[in-house]
């Protein structure tokens, strides 16, 4: 690709980049889109996604009972442990009925609400094929209405002067050469720095080295960077960010959704000393399972062990990986290499302090345990039926929350409190507006999605104005 002029630039190629590219286009607008990816691994973390999290207040098509405002403010708030914006939280959440509305206009879609064990079905429209199947909708209606896609070109660096974007370096990956490439308006949605490994380390230190990055290995921070660099307002925790436990033989880059282990809310979770050290019944999995992946990078040697018997073996969600399978603790415990003594002791007070109740894994239910220092609060089963099953568990990071400032305009604000004329920015690269700490299966798409499209439109309609 040779002509690079275009109204408006848009730096990314996964879901909010396209919603930021389709909704410019609506405009009138030329687009040009920059995927630091080859094409077969375009789109960023979205390939691996499987659906948005939407409010509504009747059933739909998709989505079953209803889900308001307040319940959807709540769970996030929950997650956060109350540190999220509540203004811009139920700014997105009020839109994520239109933005399925919207999706299903250019193709993307849905299946009918979701039964079985996540209880993601009043919640979560799933998108028919996953991630990919939604990508690949955007993308042929995006080239189908004269949007240029450039594959392998890397941002690398832009250029702000009095509030105003002047150009952008990117890097051709195939020629290894840097462009220069202008644009009236541009759109940031090139994610966070979740695959730089050394910025990682720089956050979280040693432990860092036995982290799995369940997302695209493309997301190195660059635009993050560079938008430190010209004195944009950097927001967050460059420690946090969804992060999710995940087998532990799963690939370093790009294990999924597929590699998640959805067993740990029926079992117990032990350290490699054989000790519990987290209620693993708390909530049900979707509201919970992307606080342990930090909870397991906190343990030694970020390594864990999620434990169930045969009792429970229909319940769940298997992962990618065959479990490990040992007909007595005494023998799981020496696959795993784990002090068989202790581990044997921690399952067997497990079982001592179980409160009687009826187990029903689809609802809070009263199975809980009585008088441990870790207490388990829901779905409390004895562990004594074999065989039992283990899955090894690491810390996975999905995408973190250090971003940038933006308007609910998705306007780029800079260290001073100006706003940038015609920069804006979507996606992971600013979900830190909202997401602080946790994280709520769903609402990373239902964020990229609505301020996708806003950076989009806003970008192209800052082409009308004088500046």
């Amino acid at each position: 690709m040779e002509n690079f002029d275009c109204d408006v630039l848009v730096i990314g190629g996964g879901n909010a980049a396209l919603c930021a590219a389709l909704s410019a286009r609506e405009q009138g607008k030329s687009v040009l889109v920059l995927e630091s990816a080859p094409k077969l691994w375009r789109g960023g973390n979205s390939q691996h996604t499987r659906n948005l999290r939407s409010m509504h207040t009747e059933p739909t098509d998709v989505l079953s009972g209803c889900y308001s405002e307040d319940e959807f403010y709540e769970d996030v708030y929950k997650v956060t442990g109350g540190q999220t914006n509540e203004e811009y939280a139920r700014f997105v959440i009020a839109q994520t009925p239109e933005v399925i509305a919207w999706a299903k206009s250019y193709g993307v879609r849905f299946q009918p609400s979701l039964g079985g064990t996540l209880q993601l079905g009043r919640t979560n429209a799933f998108f028919l094929g996953g991630g990919k199947a939604l990508l690949n909708a955007y993308y042929h209606k995006a080239e189908e209405l004269g949007i240029q896609i450039a594959y392998e070109y890397e941002a690398l660096d832009l250029c702000i002067q009095d509030r105003y974007c002047l150009y952008v370096l990117a890097k051709d990956k195939k020629t290894l050469q840097n462009k220069k490439i202008k644009a009236k308006a541009y759109v940031i949605a090139s994610g966070g720095f979740e695959s730089n490994l050394k910025w990682l380390k720089e956050a979280w230190g040693e432990k860092a080295d036995n982290f799995l990055i369940r997302g695209t290995r493309y997301n190195q921070g660059q635009m993050l960077q560079a938008l430190q660099k010209a004195r944009a307002m950097i927001i967050g925790d460059p420690t946090q960010g969804h992060m999710v436990a995940v087998d532990a033989r799963a690939p370093k880059y790009d294990g999924g959704i597929v590699s998640r282990v959805d067993c740990v809310s029926l079992g117990i979770v032990v350290n490699k000393n054989g000790v519990r050290f987290y209620d693993e019944g708390e909530d049900f999995w979707p509201k919970r399972y992307a606080i342990w992946g930090r909870l397991v990078a906190n343990q030694p040697e970020q390594i864990a062990y999620s434990i169930t018997d045969k009792k429970v073996l229909d319940k769940y969600m298997p992962s990618l990986f065959p479990p490990i399978i040992a007909p007595s603790i005494k023998e799981l415990a020496k696959i795993l290499g784990l002090p068989p003594i202790i581990l044997e002791k921690t399952i067997r007070d497990f079982n001592n302090a179980l409160v009687s109740g009826r187990f029903d894994h689809t609802i809070l239910d009263d199975c809980r345990t009585q008088g441990l220092e870790i207490p388990k609060s829901h779905w409390a089963q004895a562990i004594d039926t074999p065989p039992f099953y283990c899955y090894p568990l690491a810390p996975g990071v999905t995408f973190t929350y250090l971003g940038v400032k933006v308007t609910k305009d998705a306007q780029v604000v800079q260290a001073d409190g100006g706003v940038c004329a015609n920069l804006f920015a979507a996606g992971e690269i600013m979900a830190g507006n909202i997401l602080t700490q946790g994280y709520v299966a769903g609402f990373g798409m239902s964020i990229g999605s609505v301020f996708g499209r806003i950076a989009g439109t806003n970008a192209a309609k800052s082409l009308q104005r004088s500046f």
